[in-house]
């Protein structure tokens, strides 16, 4: 393949254009001509391929240059792929086993071969499903805990980090998007914006009239923006794990930039109360997903109270870098002061965390990139009424974010807003 003129693949085209490949041939089969290929790209941004041979599989996946989803008239640099794959790199080294192994990596291509995870599928595909997957919520407790405090100044070598954070710094058009689709564009009549109409058009407009929430959105997008604390993946969502009963794998960092450690908390949690609230758009009868719903809420319980405990371990285990040194606490035989600081940190993850979700809601709701979660749900009265709690708490969560103090007060609130509005 020409390393220098970009050329998009296609499943008709990619045996012959890889098949040179001395990774791919070893994993797949030597004979590409044998080569199998399916396009699987789903996505709103990229090129995803299968490709199977005598061998094995792999994935093949290829950005291109331009939004997908919207077409040429929305360029996109081909470097996403780039911070991908280092992403990727370092969410491996820091929580081994919970990112696909990466076999190749062509940067003019903007391609990355990885391994195919087989028989996973896509976390939201399995909730909507109605599936309880015994061990995601511990696992991703567990990545978003390693992962964000890993890739902090709490943790890195501050030359390290400071390297880090100026090669990440570059993935300016993808943390664009994020600033406009998810912070502002819900908040007034983007052009791209799309909701359910007219079923939530007198929602949509208080919302859009509402001063409070507008600026604490702000006041959220200038955390994003400006609170370079760690590597984020950016786009931590359930279409971003895939799972199995017994595995959690977490893909597409395209979006990794450095930001607060609570973004994708907030981000990942946000996507577990939309799917609560969507699933009387899925169940045949009344009630008939009580269970499903009890399991998302225990889930978001779960991943919240994993994250805390593991920080705190790594807090008093790997705090090896310039933040709240040792030698100012344990070192004088002060933990307590140690203690003090963690106690602080992690209530003001809660609050940011908090926001970030409130509006991760919203944006899945009013703006361009839409849930799975609610737009399979065909009846639009239907769908609208799901959306329509959801949009409700997620301006809770954002304006009220001060001053709420437990899941289990959320917990209340969406068990209280979930029976009375089906009654």
């Amino acid at each position: 393949m020409d390393k220098q003129v970009f050329e998009a693949l296609s499943a008709a085209t990619l045996p012959e254009k890889l098949g040179g490949n001395t990774v791919l041939r070893e994993k797949i089969g030597p004979d590409f001509s044998r080569w199998s290929v399916k396009e699987v790209g789903d996505g709103n941004l990229n090129l995803v391929f299968i490709v199977s041979g005598d061998r094995g599989a792999a994935i093949v996946k290829q950005a291109l240059p331009y939004v997908r989803l919207v077409g040429e008239s929305w360029p996109l640099p081909l470097k996403r792929s780039y911070f991908e794959y280092h992403a990727l790199k370092r969410q491996a080294a820091r929580d081994p086993g919970l990112v696909p192994e990466i076999y190749f990596f062509d940067e003019s291509q903007a391609l990355i071969v990885m391994e195919f995870l087989t028989p996973h599928v896509i976390l939201r595909r399995a909730l909507i499903d109605g599936r309880q997957l015994p061990k995601i919520g511990r696992d991703l407790g567990l990545f978003v805990a390693r992962t964000l405090f890993r890739g902090s100044d709490l943790s890195m070598a501050t030359r390290e980090k400071k390297t880090d954070l100026a090669l990440f710094a570059d993935n300016i058009e993808l943390c664009d998007i994020t600033e406009n689709l998810v912070f502002s564009d819900p908040y007034f009549e983007a052009e791209l914006n799309r909701h359910t109409t007219p079923q939530l058009d007198p929602i949509v407009a208080e919302l859009r009239a509402d001063r409070d929430l507008k600026v604490e959105a702000q006041r959220l997008k200038h955390l994003f923006s400006a609170k370079a604390e760690t590597l984020c993946h950016g786009d931590l969502h359930t279409g971003s794990v895939m799972v199995t009963d017994d595995e959690t794998r977490v893909i597409d960092p395209e979006f990794a930039f450095y930001g607060p450690i609570s973004f994708d908390v907030g981000m990942l949690l946000a996507n577990f109360w939309m799917s609560y609230f969507s699933q009387s758009g899925h169940e045949n009868a009344p009630s008939a997903r009580d269970g499903m719903r009890t399991y998302l809420l225990d889930t978001v319980e779960v991943i919240w109270e994993t994250f805390r405990t593991e920080f705190a371990h790594l807090w008093r285990t790997e705090r090896n870098g310039i933040l709240y040194q040792a030698s100012l606490f344990e070192a004088r035989n002060d933990p307590f002061g140690a203690e003090q600081a963690l106690d602080i940190v992690i209530d003001e993850i809660w609050r940011e965390m908090l926001g970030f979700a409130g509006v991760e809601i919203h944006r899945r709701i009013l703006g361009l990139a839409h849930n799975a979660d609610f737009d399979t749900i065909v009846d639009p009265d239907r769908r609208a009424a799901c959306e329509t709690r959801a949009l409700k708490l997620g301006r809770h969560l954002a304006v009220n974010r001060h001053h709420i103090h437990s899941l289990k007060d959320i917990r209340a609130l969406a068990e209280r807003v979930q029976k009375e509005t089906s009654a």
